[in-house]
């Protein structure tokens, strides 16, 4: 089906959504004025909704190759299922305010509203307004509707004793035109070594259609799922008047925070039983208290629930619900739609990790080295040792003093974040401070891999925050300065991707990173400058890096780069040079008198479009100055 057909069968479906949370009832209660807030912004996603549903595809469309065309739908399906979940989610946290009033529903509640909010400004950022051309007044009343998300975010998240909570609800902040070019050139980095690097969306997250009825406890699934376990969004558009059938959630099946099925349940100090994503997040909010019952945990220790977590696999299989992983009743789903039976693998991996905690350290050391290896050979073996609980354990082997268990085990975590949903299971174990430790002081084998995984998780944006407040900066620019070749390739490769993020650019500054960068544009090997000239790309847009970067007179540099640089050095030096030099009368004046004027010209003739535009702009710019 062509793209513009989807988009304008989820737009309809959407704004369905939209206009059943807007005619909610919004009962009296100690939750009244979050109902009423959460449902007005909801409120404001109409014009959006239907800007899209009404836009058809162009004449232009029709030229795109089908490769084009399979990107554009994929954009849509993306986006169009993360508002579905965001706005299904709010429809249920409207049910469960107005039927809470409990001392327990005071923090619980206000938790499920902040996790609504962040979930709908994070759907709002992935909408390509450009493709739909949204008009400029609905983008900028979706530019609000965003802020003020934002805003009821970190107020929900005022009573947070953690920054981590706290970087969740943050927007990521990019360095505009030359990060957007500058981020098609990752791949261009670390080689691929027997260990997959690059973690690429080769796997998409099943769209849960959970609607919320009269109450919490009696949570709706609509069986209308495709293959991938996302919602038919077209022909919800398509045919407006078929009602699917329903199936009832059990109660027990759903998690107590989100009132959502469980896919990853665990057991709390009390007995209570929690999606481990959720009840993680409560933690991290500096509670010490169960949820449900209100009791102080006497310890914070989660407990995975296999029991609860085979029956949901098992009642998903028979309602034709599939998990996100594709793993449902010892069964895999293969990319051909079939499935095979992995129960023997399954049962084989759980006995490696169970071996990971032997007393004697040899057989650690072998099973270990054996899950690293499982992990690296596929994304099927990946999903299965998550399954099985390997991360938390792994997580803890990485503080080990033992060198061989710390290098396989961090090498292991790096293979599993390659694949999608392992990120966040790997973030939810907590496994950045002992990585950032393992990074600082573990053998160069492993602060590699350190490094490496580092950039796999930062590919998730709310992860760049979480990572540059760890201390992990510093210690990625000592391994730039120190480290081997291949682990300053590795390092060079999370700095850039973490300082897309405005905040991580600071941090990078007061590292130290300018003068090593500057160290690898001057080398005699010439064997970085293409990394450190794209990180430089992504820092010169920051006010304190700009200052830092003039200061380290790496002007005369990037000026002798243009002359004898390969066509991508020549192309980010004149970049660069742009972002200093541009409103900038002391640097324009440094470039005219070490002669930019030349090599720019000479640019403008035969270098790539891009460096072309970038050395057109800086003349334009010279010229004004000499006519002052």
């Amino acid at each position: 089906m062509a793209a513009g057909v989807d988009a304008d069968a989820s737009a309809s479906f959407l704004l369905r959504l939209v206009h059943d949370i807007v005619s909610v009832n919004v009962a009296a209660g100690m939750f009244r004025k979050d109902c009423t807030d959460l449902v007005r912004r909801i409120a404001l996603f109409t014009h959006l909704l239907e800007e899209i549903r009404d836009f058809g595809p162009s004449d232009h469309d029709h030229d795109h190759d089908h490769d084009h065309d399979h990107a554009s739908s994929s954009s849509d399906s993306s986006w169009s299922a993360d508002l579905a979940i965001a706005l299904q989610a709010a429809k249920r946290v409207l049910s469960a305010a107005s039927v809470n009033s409990s001392d327990g529903a005071a923090k619980r509640v206000p938790f499920q509203f902040q996790c609504v909010n962040w979930k709908l400004e994070k759907s709002l950022a992935k909408i390509p307004f450009d493709r739909f051309q949204i008009s400029e007044e609905v983008q900028e009343q979706i530019s609000l509707v965003r802020a003020q998300l934002r805003r009821a975010t970190e107020r929900y998240g005022s009573l947070n004793s953690r920054k981590v909570s706290n970087a969740i609800s943050q927007p990521l902040e990019k360095g505009g035109d030359t990060n957007h070019e500058m981020s098609a050139k990752i791949n261009s980095f670390p080689e691929n070594r027997g260990v997959v690097r690059h973690a690429s969306n080769e796997e998409t997250k099943g769209l849960e259609g959970v609607n919320s009825s009269s109450t919490p406890s009696e949570v709706c699934l609509s069986n209308e799922t495709d293959s991938k376990g996302q919602e038919n969004l077209a022909t919800k558009g398509t045919e407006q008047n078929k009602k699917p059938d329903a199936i009832v959630i059990p109660v027990d099946y759903l998690c107590p925070i989100s009132l959502e099925l469980m896919r990853d349940p665990v057991i709390v100090a009390t007995g209570q039983t929690y999606e481990r994503s959720y009840i993680q997040r409560w933690i991290d909010c500096g509670n010490a208290t169960c949820p449900k019952t209100q009791q102080k945990l006497e310890n914070l220790t989660l407990t995975p629930n296999y029991v609860l977590r085979s029956l949901i696999n098992q009642w998903c299989t028979r309602h034709n619900i599939e998990q996100p992983s594709g793993l449902a009743n010892g069964r895999l789903k293969k990319s051909d739609g079939s499935f095979s039976d992995v129960s023997g693998d399954m049962a084989a991996i759980q006995a490696l990790i169970s071996k990971l905690s032997s007393r004697c350290l040899e057989e650690r050391r072998a099973a270990v080295a054996e899950i690293r290896s499982l992990s690296k050979r596929s994304t099927d073996k990946r999903i299965l040792i998550a399954d099985a609980g390997a991360i938390p354990v792994l997580v803890n082997l990485l503080t080990a003093d033992d060198v061989s268990l710390q290098e396989h085990a961090v090498t292991s975590i790096l293979n599993l974040s390659i694949f999608e949903n392992n990120k966040s299971l790997i973030m939810l174990a907590g496994a950045i401070p002992s990585i950032v430790q393992v990074l600082r002081a573990g053998s160069m084998e492993a602060r590699e891999n350190a490094a490496a995984t580092l950039f796999s998780l930062s590919l998730a944006d709310e992860n760049k925050i979480i990572i540059g407040s760890s201390g992990a900066i510093p210690a990625l620019v000592d391994l730039l300065q120190h480290g081997s070749s291949r682990g300053k390739k590795d390092a060079a490769t999370a700095l850039f991707n973490l300082c897309i993020y405005q905040g991580n650019k600071g941090r990078a500054v007061r590292a130290g990173i300018i003068t090593a960068l500057l160290k690898m544009l001057t080398d005699a090997s010439n064997c970085m400058v293409d990394e450190a000239l794209t990180i430089l790309s992504v820092l010169a847009s920051n006010h304190d890096a700009k200052a830092a970067i003039v200061k380290a007179s790496t002007i005369p540099v990037l000026i002798d780069l243009l002359r004898r640089g390969l066509p991508r050095n020549k192309e980010n030096a004149a970049a660069i040079l742009l972002c200093l030099c541009k409103r900038d009368a002391e640097n324009l004046a440094c470039l005219s008198r070490l002669g930019a004027a030349i090599p720019l010209t000479e640019l403008t003739k035969s270098g790539t479009e891009r460096a072309k535009r970038k050395a057109t702009s800086l003349l334009e710019h010279l010229l004004k100055l000499q006519q002052t």
